[in-house]
C-alpha cells in the first residue's frame, strides 16, 4: 500500500523502515499517544512493559502490540526495540529512562521528564555518554500552530508580556474529596497541578523567552501534600509573564502575547487550533477603534500526538541526539522553574530528600 507523505510523492509503507517502540505504562495517556503515534507509518508499537502481566496482556490484546515483558531488563533484551516511548507515573521517569539508554535506546519522556532537575541532569547525563536520543514529549510546542505563533512573533513588535491559563477541573478530584487518593493528587508518585498541567503553560513560556529572572507563585496545596491550582508570575527583562494553572477548577481563558505592535491570542496553550493576530489599532481622535482580527491557525490534519513521534522518528532516522524544538536545555529550565515553584508553595517530593 502507499501513501502520500508531505514532501514526496507517494511512500510504500511495506518497503519503509519502521521503528520498534518498547512502551512503558498502560494508562489513558498511552491509549492517546498510540492514536496519534499510529498516524506516523514508521511507528510499531512493538512490545509493552508492565510490573502486572495481566494488565499488560489485556493492553496488549487491545492495542495491537505483539509482546508483553513485566520485567523492563527484558523488554531490553529485545533487539528490536530500538525506542522506548515512557508513560509511567512521573517518580519512575528517570530511573527508566537512564536504564533504558545505557542499554542504547531512545527515549521518549513523557510530560514532566522527571521529578525534578537533579534528575533531569542525570538522564541528560546519561543521553549523551550512550549517544541515543532523548527529548520529553511536549505536545504543545510541536503543534503546527506553535510554529506559526512563533514566526508571528515579530508582527507583535516589543514584546511586553505572556499570558496563559489552562484550568481544567479533574474528574479524580471527585474521588479525591470522597477521601481516595487518586495518582493525579499524591504527591508519593510526583504528582500534583504544577506537574500534570501547569507545565504545559512553563514549557512553551521557556521555548519562546528562555529562563526568566524571577519566579512569585502562589497557590492552594491540598491535604495530600499535592498542589491543586497555581498562579505564578516571572520577571524577563522589558516583559513580564503570568500563568494560571489548576485541577480544582475551570477556565476558559485564552492565551495572549502582548506586543507594543499587536497581540497574538490562542484558543489554548497545550494544542493550539486558532490562532490569531490583532495589530495595534491607529488612534481614532476619540472615534470607536475598529479591530481587525486576522487568523493566523493552520488545520491540524493529525492526532496531536502525531507531532511528537513524528519529530521524534525524524530525529532517529537522522541520527540526532537531541531535538532543536524540545531541547534538553528547555526540559532542565523548565523543571528548575517548577523546582522553585513547589518550594515557594511547600510541595515536597520523596524524589527530592536525594538531592
Amino acid at each position: 500500500s502507499a501513501v502520500p507523505l508531505k514532501g514526496l510523492l507517494y511512500v510504500n509503507i511495506d518497503k519503509m523502515k519502521k521503528i520498534g517502540f518498547g512502551i512503558i505504562g498502560t494508562g489513558n495517556i498511552t491509549e492517546w499517544f498510540l492514536e496519534g503515534a499510529r498516524q506516523d507509518p514508521r511507528f510499531e508499537a512493538l512490545a509493552i512493559y508492565s510490573r502486572t502481566e495481566e494488565r499488560g496482556r489485556v493492553f496488549a490484546s487491545e492495542h495491537g502490540i505483539e509482546r508483553c515483558y513485566t520485567s523492563l531488563d527484558s523488554m531490553l533484551e529485545d533487539p528490536d526495540v530500538k525506542a522506548v516511548y515512557i508513560a509511567s507515573p512521573n517518580y519512575a521517569h528517570a530511573e527508566q529512562a537512564i536504564k533504558c539508554m545505557e542499554r542504547g535506546r531512545h527515549v521518549l519522556c513523557e510530560k514532566p521528564m522527571a521529578s525534578n532537575a537533579r534528575e533531569v541532569r542525570l538522564m541528560t547525563e546519561a543521553a549523551r555518554r550512550n549517544g541515543v536520543l532523548l527529548m520529553e514529549a511536549m505536545i504543545a510546542t510541536l503543534n503546527p500552530n506553535f510554529g506559526r505563533l512563533r514566526e508571528n512573533m515579530k508582527r507583535a513588535g516589543t514584546i511586553r508580556r505572556y499570558f496563559a491559563s489552562y484550568c481544567q477541573y479533574s474528574s479524580r478530584y471527585n474521588r479525591y474529596k470522597q477521601g481516595e487518593l487518586p495518582n493525579a493528587f499524591n504527591p508519593e508518585l510526583s504528582n500534583g497541578a504544577v506537574m500534570d498541567i501547569g507545565i504545559y503553560t512553563i514549557y512553551p513560556m521557556v521555548a519562546l523567552f528562555g529562563r526568566p529572572q524571577a519566579v512569585s507563585a502562589t497557590g492552594l496545596v491540598l491535604p495530600s501534600g499535592a498542589d491543586g491550582q497555581g498562579a505564578v508570575n516571572f520577571t524577563y527583562p522589558g516583559m513580564n509573564a503570568t500563568v494560571l494553572y489548576s485541577k480544582i477548577a475551570n477556565s476558559f481563558l485564552p492565551v495572549e502575547i502582548e506586543g507594543e505592535d499587536g497581540n497574538i491570542t490562542a484558543d489554548t496553550i497545550h494544542t493550539i487550533r486558532r490562532l490569531t493576530f490583532m495589530p495595534r489599532p491607529a488612534p481614532t481622535s476619540g472615534r470607536p477603534v475598529e479591530l481587525k482580527e486576522e487568523d493566523i491557525s493552520v488545520p491540524l490534519e493529525h492526532n496531536r500526538y502525531y507531532y511528537e513521534v513524528r519529530e521524534f522518528i525524524d530525529l532517529t532516522v537522522a541520527r540526532k541526539t537531541e531535538s532543536e524544538v524540545n531541547t534538553l536545555d528547555n526540559s532542565l529550565a523548565t523543571i528548575e522553574i517548577i523546582d522553585e515553584i513547589r518550594r515557594q508553595l511547600g510541595v515536597v517530593y520523596p524524589a527530592d530528600k536525594c538531592d
